[in-house]
């Protein structure tokens, strides 16, 4: 087995890079610097590099592509502690095996160099789009980095979850600005916003006189995006009918305008996205299982805010900057209590309250500083978090020594008349406002309406 190197100019972690691989029976031979690696470059040829991205003199990225020219196989693993989306999809694109950023666990560097030894390096494109508002250094944001680098030299499907407030869309955004298709359109569609009727036009455009009020032929969002991407955001809502026509426009690319009968060929590359679980809504034949295959050829996970609570110091601080500039007001930052009790926040409403509230802080709050007093978080509830878990713990033991059965039955469609309530009053009546608070589908919500009279 070829030697592993490690360039690095920190010294502490070309020791602690070193002692891991020897543990591995992994040889390594160590440089201080990028120029020491290429002049041995002339004399031997290593299995794998790993490389930190900033060092004085010759850095990461042009070390990597200085050894793909004469190496293209050569897998390079790039390190860095500046844990960004810059940084992760320059270093996919320049061609990297993988990015692994500081501190990162031995283990898994361990692993990820036994995994380059029986593989090739990736190929790569050029594409340099950045995306600022994608801020984070957790892990979970780390993840969502790697995947758009990933993904930066494909036009695959993907389907993008996670809850409502979470950044989906700018996240799709990100995905195409990072893709061979970054020059052509990006057409983004909510198809929940829009009602049933008229969301089939919307898709596929109709001809003049299709249907009343058809006054002239329409492109439809299909057309307006070819040869770039077509965001279907809450995809879990779309009607039955739509989803197989969407199956047939995905299978054979090409559609008919409502009203039309010349066939119309497109290629456009699909991103969709969901707060539901679209595998749950296959088992109740609410979404075609043949669709979700073909959306769901790249899945990326989103987390809730809660869960990167170290990224939210940073993201408040991007976006009231951000408010300040949009607003002309001054630049407010936070104090350390402010920040610990923003981080200390549940955020129910994820990035979107998250920017509600720098642009609210930026009007309202009196000082340059903002103090934890300005914040006026939503209350979490008079009632602690664990009582309500008590109470039906306690309903549950009394009903079962009883004697009574279907627990579930009983307290399952109460709690959803509850909930569907609340969520009614929060929103005035609003039934597509009430179904996002809930995590609803529109559909779903009409349906319960029934089911709960």
């Amino acid at each position: 087995m070829n030697k592993v190197w490690v360039v690095d100019d920190d010294q502490g972690m070309r020791w602690v890079v070193e002692q891991a691989m020897e543990q591995a029976n992994i040889p390594v031979q160590s440089f201080i610097s990028a120029t020491a690696a290429l002049e041995e470059l002339k004399n031997s040829i290593p299995a794998v590099i790993v490389s930190d991205i900033r060092m004085p003199g010759t850095d990461g990225i042009s070390f990597m592509q200085q050894v793909h020219q004469q190496y293209p196989n050569l897998p390079v693993i790039i390190m860095t502690a500046h844990s960004d989306l810059d940084s992760a999809v320059q270093a996919y694109q320049g061609g990297a095996f993988e990015y692994l950023p500081k501190p990162f666990d031995m283990d898994e560097a361990v692993a990820l160099v036994e995994r380059a030894l029986e593989t090739v390096s990736k190929k790569r494109v050029e594409t340099s789009a950045v995306i600022p508002a994608l801020v984070g250094s957790s892990i979970p944001m780390q993840e969502i980095f790697r995947n758009i680098g990933r993904l930066s030299r494909t036009s695959v499907s993907v389907l993008i979850t996670g809850e409502s407030g979470t950044g989906k869309e700018l996240i799709a955004n990100a995905v195409h600005e990072h893709s061979p298709r970054k020059d052509n359109p990006f057409i983004a569609i909510n198809t929940a916003a829009i009602p049933n009727e008229l969301l089939e036009s919307e898709l596929f455009g109709h001809e003049k006189g299709a249907f009343t009020g058809a006054n002239a032929r329409r492109e439809g969002r299909f057309e307006q995006a070819n040869g770039g991407t077509l965001f279907l955001d809450e995809i879990g809502d779309m009607p039955m009918a739509l989803q197989t026509r969407l199956l047939r426009v995905l299978a054979e690319g090409e559609f008919y305008r409502v009203g039309g009968n010349t066939p119309i060929n497109v290629d456009v590359r699909i991103i969709s996205a969901t707060n539901q679980d679209l595998l749950q809504q296959v088992e109740k034949n609410e979404f075609r299982e043949d669709l979700y295959h073909r959306l769901n050829v790249y899945h990326i996970e989103l987390p809730g805010l809660r869960d990167r609570k170290e990224d939210i110091p940073h993201l408040m601080e991007h976006h009231l900057q951000k408010a300040a500039e949009e607003l002309d007001m001054p630049l407010k930052t936070l104090s350390e209590k402010a920040s610990e009790q923003l981080k200390n926040y549940t955020w129910p409403g994820n990035v979107r309250e998250l920017v509600n509230l720098s642009q609210r802080l930026t009007i309202s709050a009196a000082g340059q500083q903002i103090q934890s007093t300005d914040l006026k978080l939503k209350s979490e509830s008079s009632l602690d978090n664990t009582d309500w878990k008590q109470y039906i713990r306690t309903w549950a033991q009394q009903s079962l020594s009883k004697g009574e059965k279907d627990l579930l039955q009983t307290l399952v469609p109460q709690v959803e008349k509850i909930l569907l309530e609340e969520a009614l009053i929060m929103s005035k009546g609003h039934k597509q406002n009430a179904a996002k608070l809930l995590g609803w589908g529109r559909n779903t919500l009409t349906r319960k309406l029934k089911e709960l009279d």
